[in-house]
């Protein structure tokens, strides 16, 4: 059987994991979302794994889901001769947004409106802030001048991060809508959308997911100051949030991040909206077979905290040991779910939001209800979702078991805490539903005679509106 673990695993594919066989054991080993990240590789190298991972999908019967990754206003500097030149601390350089190979004394920068849009003692940080500098001069044209604050080593194509300047960029580039286009047309489930400022950036991206007629979920990668800013309209708008620490910890004052971590956590909890922790999890496994022991802290401090789901970068897609990176992590998070503390986090639903009230106060109660009899199980019968993340932001200790006829939905539902989804779509009669159901999930070892089930419905069952019953009753 596949592992049972309730927090989520992302990876991301790339060069160490693009062969099916690979993907069927990082699979078998604990993924359930595969992330390709478009900020690398092309088309065609997406097309294939996609392909291949619902291969493995119909296969095995299981629901992997596909996160498309888009790479967002992601600033580079250029080429630089020889690919890397040393640079000291004090000397000065100079942007341009001529297109050029670059040394020592200049270089290009990809980002077109970089001269008008910042001002001078700004800083900029390249290489995950490897490199900083400080703005002397702008002409409010093409070019800037900048002083190295400190020596090191600048290479081609390097990220580079404007902590105190106001972006004028649009979230979606030119090349964003292109391999939004096309991987909508794969049907992926989820779309990250990097570099996330306000709320306005996710309903653009979720209107152009509709004007496709799709229904991907989208992601925001929480990265930059101004979206913490603007933290709780995100959350309000988006399907999901990523916690991105790599250039979050760089924008913004990195002791700043572990809290911001737990607050984003623990605010996307009570929205009942799936969070992601992402960077640098386990980086020291792109090399090594096992992870550092601040690496395996982390790891378990993120499912301490509540996350959804944990995330692999280069670990999966260049590192050495794909395979054993997902071993490692499966155990860490085994290991911490045998935590009391992890489970029930209850938060009352709302008495003013009138319309989700019914569906909220049942899902709240199922979960209180499976704390005091110690129930094995939450059977929610769905449509649209919305039980089975309500169900799972209460982090009950009872597995949670979605039942749905929407085929759309249940790889979706891989990336959110403690859930598994199941197609179902024989709903005759409540009674004959729940008798059904509870006979496929001790035929499946997933319960045992005298269990305890908690059945969540809405009557009658065929209109498949919002939950309003809920039903304990043993295994026979």
């Amino acid at each position: 059987m596949y592992n049972q673990k309730k927090t989520k695993i992302v990876a991301t594919v790339g060069p160490a994991t693009s062969e099916k066989s690979v993907l069927e054991n990082i699979i078998r080993e604990g993924v359930n979302v595969i992330r390709i990240n478009f900020s690398h590789g092309s088309h065609e190298d997406h097309e294939k794994i996609i392909a291949k991972v619902r291969e493995i999908n119909k296969e095995k019967q299981i629901h992997t889901a596909i996160l498309a990754d888009l790479q967002g206003p992601k600033i580079r500097i250029g080429e630089i001769k020889g690919g890397t030149v040393e640079v000291n601390e004090g000397s000065e350089i100079l942007f341009s947004n001529e297109e050029m190979v670059g040394d020592e004394k200049a270089v290009y920068m990809s980002y077109e409106s970089f001269a008008q849009d910042v001002k001078m003692g700004e800083r900029i940080l390249i290489d995950d802030g490897k490199l900083a500098l400080e703005i002397i001069h702008t002409d409010k044209k093409g070019k800037v001048k900048a002083r190295f604050l400190n020596g090191g080593k600048l290479s081609s194509n390097k990220g580079v991060n404007l902590p105190n300047t106001k972006i004028s960029l649009p979230c979606l580039t030119e090349k964003d809508l292109k391999d939004l286009k096309f991987a909508l047309k794969l049907g992926v489930e989820w779309v990250g959308l990097s570099f996330v400022r306000n709320a306005r950036d996710l309903i653009e991206l979720k209107h152009l997911i509709r004007a496709e007629g799709k229904s991907a979920r989208v992601i925001a990668k929480i990265e930059k100051p101004e979206a913490i800013d603007d933290i709780d309209e995100i959350i309000e708008e988006t399907d999901a949030i990523m916690v991105a620490r790599g250039d979050l910890g760089v924008e913004v004052p990195m002791e700043k991040v572990p809290l911001l971590q737990k607050e984003i956590v623990r605010k996307c909890l009570r929205a009942a909206k799936p969070v992601i922790i992402a960077t640098q999890m386990m980086e020291s496994m792109i090399t090594n077979i096992s992870p550092t022991r601040a690496e395996v802290n982390d790891v378990a401090n993120a499912v301490l905290d509540g996350a959804d789901a944990v995330m692999l970068s280069a670990e999966t897609s260049v590192g050495k040991y794909p395979v054993q990176v997902i071993q490692a992590m499966s155990k860490i998070i085994l290991q911490i779910e045998e935590t009391e503390g992890i489970y029930h986090h209850e938060f009352p639903p709302e008495m003013d939001v009138e319309e989700r009230f019914i569906s909220d106060s049942i899902c709240y109660n199922a979960c209180r209800l499976s704390l005091r009899t110690d129930a094995k199980a939450i059977v929610t019968m769905t449509h649209s979702g919305y039980t089975a993340f309500k169900i799972s932001s209460f982090r009950p200790k009872a597995g949670i078991f979605a039942f749905t006829g929407n085929h759309d939905l249940l790889n979706k539902l891989s990336l959110v805490w403690g859930v598994q989804g199941f197609y179902y779509d024989k709903f005759v009669s409540t009674d004959h539903t729940i008798a059904d159901i509870k006979y496929l999930l001790k035929k499946n070892n997933f319960l045992k005679e005298k269990d305890l089930i908690i059945n969540i419905a809405s009557m009658p069952i065929n209109e498949k509106g919002q939950s309003n019953m809920l039903k304990l009753s043993y295994v026979e």
